[in-house]
């Protein structure tokens, strides 16, 4: 039987993919960490059932950010374990979604805050997790090398989250909940 508790983390350490033992408060771990907690509220996205046509579109972002998720664990002057690549293609693939959900909605005129439906909550939840995760990726890219597509990937999604946002309350009958700043 395998067993899921490793006790090596113990004391405050984690291992990369490539065997270097390094801090858990090490920024490198607050990104990856901070990817798999947007995979997370993507499976919450994923869940809703007002996502059903959409499922297949959040599992290849899923599948995406795990990539991702192991492209900022490794070393990649230590690593010889093979880690998926991200490609253009990916980037373009979720804007092809963007546009496509984009057709049917009405212009943006106001600024939108996050509200009106738990659904639609999910999806701005995601947004600002996809947008920390953004820049924990920059601030630890002037410190170390990271994969300009990752960074690319991220904000792209970001942008996605936004749409698919706005497109869930479109498909609920929803009124977006606009912000109308005070004069």
């Amino acid at each position: 039987m395998f067993k899921i508790y490793t006790k090596t983390g113990d004391k405050g350490f984690t291992s990369l993919v490539g065997g270097t033992r390094i801090s858990k408060s090490e920024l490198k771990i607050e990104a990856y960490g901070s990817v798999d907690e947007l995979n997370s509220w993507i499976g919450v996205l994923h869940d809703q059932l007002i996502n059903d046509s959409r499922k297949s579109v959040l599992k290849e972002i899923q599948d995406r950010l795990f990539t991702i998720g192991s492209d900022l664990a490794s070393e990649q002057d230590k690593n010889h374990t093979k880690i998926p690549d991200l490609f253009e293609k990916d980037i373009e693939f979720l804007e092809i979604q963007i546009d496509q959900m984009n057709e049917n909605l009405p212009s943006l005129r106001h600024f939108v805050l996050p509200g009106g439906h738990q659904s639609v909550s999910f999806a701005h939840v995601a947004r600002t997790v996809c947008r920390r995760a953004e820049r924990i990726c920059i601030r630890l890219n002037e410190t170390e090398k990271v994969n300009e597509l990752v960074i690319k990937y991220i904000n792209r999604l970001s942008d996605y989250l936004f749409v698919l946002s706005r497109a869930m309350a479109n498909d609920l009958g929803i009124e977006e909940n606009k912000w109308i700043p005070r004069t």
